[in-house]
């Protein structure tokens, strides 16, 4: 296995980029469009991907391995030592070259930097700690830049880094310890977990420090960084004082928190975070960044996240939302990604799947991610060892409500805010719009439709002043039915996504042999779906 010397940049780039692409930290745009005139701006293939912000916006970052020569014989890895693969690697230089060079030309809005294991966990960590010190120094590089940190490398190199980078992350690859062993034998989970409690005592400790420093006695803020995971759930805002165990309210603190606090002391449930994105020491609550001065550098300000590759080993979705819930718990992750198995080795140890790589498979469970970071949901709640996966026709939101329709119909203009979220059809947004709006009047479905409520699903499970949106009966089955087709597209695209098809109008979507209801022949008449 040896590096081709004589190979230019832009070859290495060709290589790297595509030795990049299994990486799903952020998904690859893999277009190449020349610029037209009366047009501006073009795109190049090759490592240009795209990534999105927390305010939606899509940024263009460049997408690169440092080397792909690696030590380490991952079976499910296309770069693993064993593969006979042209190998190459980037220097210092020609990596801050590549960087400046697109963002001047407006390619590109950052950097995603990922890489092999060259000779050490520590001289490849050196080699791209020696890259992000030139960008951030010598070429004033203020862009974005997202690194993969390498398991067993020095604490030492790890800190370095972090003041460096925005996001760092650490892929756990596979969900448990007996699969590493099994295709990863030369990865372990302590190397793994080490540098993930590493970044999250660092940001801990960063922001309690900076909200020590806000206020008058912040050296009554002593948190223990044993347990750096704490829920806001229990310490309910910033200005919790954990040497008393009592909520304060001194002035002088970040604006509008102090009335929060006022507010939570008269009753605790108002106010009060859903989901797991609310704890002290979670890189994405803003307010600590903002007490930092403009020309210091933070510890890793855009936290860390992670990737399990989904089917490669047999674990059940159960048990994959379970680990991702512990790593949201305990290690404070700003995102844990999925990334189907594709069979890219001829290895008798890796599955074979029939139908591809599993990607509506994939799909759910990032639908269950998101019920358990912004939803409130747990994964006992959605899944358990009596149902180990998600129904492939229904997403897990649905599928929870049906199973819980005690629950339901929910009132729009009496229930809480964890209720509404509960309610299929509504998201984070519409289920605020819903509680600020209802202050001014009863609301109704149609303001339910303007606020952004998928009424397809959302009405057999709400009422507006005790009446639903129209007549139905409240039972399992008959919804199920009603939900499926709408789902049944859905899964469809995902399953045969780059596939093309003639549109028609008595396309089933491969679901022949149904039979048909009496609902189904009522709603091909009525129109009522």
């Amino acid at each position: 296995m040896l590096i081709q010397e004589e190979m230019g940049i832009q070859e290495k780039l060709r290589i790297l980029s595509d030795a990049a692409k299994y990486d799903v930290s952020c998904s690859s745009s893999g277009i190449a469009r020349k610029g037209k005139q009366g047009t501006i701006g073009n795109t190049l293939a090759a490592g240009i991907c795209h990534s999105f912000a927390a305010d939606g916006r899509c940024i263009s970052l460049l997408k690169i391995l440092f080397t792909n020569q690696c030590i380490y014989d991952c079976r499910y890895c296309v770069n693993r030592c064993s593969n006979d693969v042209v190998r190459t690697a980037f220097t210092p230089a020609e990596v801050c070259t590549l960087t400046i060079e697109f963002y001047r030309r407006n390619y590109i809005e950052g950097l995603f930097l990922s890489s092999g294991i060259l000779y050490s966990p520590d001289y490849t960590m050196e080699q791209i700690y020696e890259t992000l010190y030139r960008l951030r120094n010598e070429y004033h590089f203020n862009g974005y830049i997202h690194v993969k940190a390498i398991p067993g490398a020095s604490p030492e190199l790890i800190e370095r880094m972090g003041f460096l980078t925005d996001r760092m992350s650490v892929n756990l690859e596979l969900p448990t310890a007996e699969g590493l062993k099994r295709l990863a034998p030369g990865k372990s989970r302590e190397k793994i977990l080490a540098p993930m409690r590493q970044v999250q005592r660092g940001i801990a400790a960063q922001n309690l420090k900076a909200l020590g420093e806000s206020r008058p006695g912040g050296g009554r803020l002593q948190k223990r960084l044993e347990d750096p995971g704490r829920r806001l759930a229990d310490s309910p805002n910033p200005w919790w004082d954990f040497k008393h165990g009592s909520l304060q309210t001194r002035k002088g603190g970040l604006p509008g928190l102090e009335r929060r606090a006022g507010d939570m002391k008269k009753n605790p449930a108002k106010g009060r975070e859903i989901g797991m994105a609310d704890t002290i020491a979670h890189p994405g609550r803003n307010v600590w960044a903002a007490l930092q001065p403009m020309n210091q550098r933070l510890f890793v300000p855009a936290g860390q996240s992670t990737q399990m590759i989904v089917g490669a080993t047999p674990e059940s979705d159960y048990h994959m939302i379970r680990v991702a819930e512990a790593l949201y718990q305990n290690y404070d992750l700003k995102r844990v990604f999925y990334s189907a198995f594709v069979r890219v080795n001829d290895d008798g140890l890796l599955p074979v799947l029939p139908g591809g790589p599993p990607l509506l498979r994939e799909h759910r469970l990032y639908q269950a991610d998101w019920l358990l970071r912004f939803y409130g949901f747990g994964a006992e709640e959605l899944l358990s060892e009596e149902r180990p996966n998600f129904n492939i026709l229904l997403d897990p939101k649905c599928d929870w409500a049906l199973r819980h329709l005690e629950r339901f119909p929910v009132e729009v203009n009496r229930a809480d805010y964890a209720a509404l979220l509960r309610v299929p059809g509504l998201g984070v947004k519409s289920a605020r719009r819903i509680v600020a709006a209802r202050r001014g009047g009863a609301l109704d479905f149609p303001d339910l439709k303007k606020m952004g409520v998928v009424l397809k699903r959302a009405m057999y499970f709400l009422t507006c002043s005790g009446r639903t949106m129209v007549p139905f009966r409240l039972d399992e089955d008959f919804i199920t039915s009603q939900l499926v087709s709408v789902e049944h597209k859905k899964a469809w695209d995902i399953e045969n996504h780059g596939s093309y098809r003639q549109l028609s109008l008595f396309d089933d979507y491969q679901i022949a042999g149904a039979p048909v209801s009496r609902e189904d022949m009522a709603s091909a008449v009525t129109g009522l779906m």
